[in-house]
């Protein structure tokens, strides 16, 4: 069990207070599907999208632990979970590749703007016939003199109506398997590049979604992030803390959840008797509590594990299964314990359900993670 000290909760407790302003209206937002500019403002003076990165770029320099710990604060005290994933999509999609892998050059320029909020980031991996398999991607970038020539589209890009850069990842030889991927930061104004409108989406709504469209986009060869060659390291990476910053927000959210839940069973009365007195409603709290601290548990150990160094491949594949369903079961549990408020859109638990779906398959599917976990197992084929 970690024991966070002053100085971390001081941070946390910080960030708690601009909780009430990052909530305002979320359930109006989330049926309008619209993003707000003035709670991103919000965000960047609370500093969080700095917490990760080293100081001379504009960060706080704080651990991946320290981060995370931060992260579950977010999804604690802020209701606007569109907001929230597009915070960690900012940081884990383009700041984490670049403070890996960018020049000095790449990093004056993108870093220090992800760090104070100035500009917003996202990547572009998926392809509508890939689905989950990276590998299957047909976007082409062709060396042409100190160009690459993109052509190919995108979907399922988080961010994407309002994001200032993108990390693109296209292939760069068409048989180089894992090494003929390259990774590229894409401005926003890029010619070639077209961004599609918001897609309608289930959950998550106020997180705009859209697809890319390339055409003969030229990129400069000193827009390459990494290595040519070299895009699946920087996904890997990339994703590890994806899954890390993202699904400890879910965390949050789920203690948040088990609060209220816990609130309304202490203080609803149904036949004499306050609900919670009622087994099978008593039975469901003790529920969400083990799953909560079941998904806290996986996630903060496999982040100490992952900065020492060690692989984790097996630890996130099960933290992040164990924390997304977790979040769905969660939720309708919610739901069913606040009974026909709890059906209702003004209570905001229908949105929390229509929001945690979406953690079962983003960041590679349950099915992908049980199909790692196997493999690993060694009962893959």
């Amino acid at each position: 069990m970690i024991r966070w000290n002053a100085d971390q909760a001081e941070l946390r407790e910080g960030l708690a207070r601009w909780g009430e302003a990052l909530s305002a209206g979320h359930i109006e937002q989330d049926e309008q599907a619209t993003f707000s500019w003035d709670k991103w403002k919000l965000i960047r003076e609370t500093g969080i999208l700095a917490l990760p990165f080293e100081e001379r770029w504009g960060g706080l320099g704080q651990s991946l632990l320290t981060t995370m710990y931060l992260l579950e604060g977010l999804g604690e005290h802020c209701r606007d979970s569109g907001l929230s994933f597009s915070v960690t999509t900012t940081m884990a999609s383009t700041g984490v590749p670049l403070e890996k892998f960018g020049t000095e050059a790449q990093k004056e320029r993108y870093l220090t703007r992800i760090c104070s909020g100035e500009v917003i980031g996202a990547h572009a991996i998926t392809e509508a016939e890939g689905g989950s398999d990276a590998m299957a991607m047909t976007t082409r970038a062709v060396r042409d003199g100190d160009r690459f020539v993109l052509n190919g589209s995108k979907i399922f890009v988080s961010n994407g109506p309002v994001a200032d850069v993108f990390v693109v990842y296209a292939r760069t030889h068409p048989d180089g398997g894992p090494l003929g991927v390259t990774a590229f930061l894409v401005d926003r104004d890029t010619p070639g590049l077209t961004i599609g409108p918001p897609t309608k989406k289930m959950g998550l709504r106020t997180s705009p979604l859209s697809e890319l469209f390339f055409d003969e986009c030229r990129v400069p060869r000193t827009q390459v992030l990494g290595r040519v060659g070299g895009g699946f390291l920087v996904l890997d990476h990339v994703m590890k803390r994806e899954i890390l910053f993202s699904f400890i927000v879910n965390v949050g959210e789920m203690r948040h959840r088990l609060d209220r839940c816990l609130d309304y069973a202490k203080t609803r009365r149904s036949f004499g008797r306050p609900i919670g007195s009622y087994q099978s409603v008593a039975n469901k709290i003790v529920d969400m509590r083990i799953r909560l601290e079941t998904a806290a548990k996986w996630l903060y150990d496999t982040g100490e594990r992952l900065a020492a160094g060690e692989n984790v491949t097996v630890d996130l594949a099960i933290a992040k299964l164990v924390t997304s369903e977790s979040n769905v079961a969660t939720s309708l549990m919610a739901v069913q314990l606040f009974g026909g408020h709890g059906y209702m859109t003004e209570y905001g638990l229908e949105k929390d359900v229509r929001n945690a779906v979406a953690g079962t398959i983003y960041s590679g599917t349950t099915e992908i993670q049980y199909n790692r976990i196997a493999s690993m197992l060694g009962l893959g084929t």
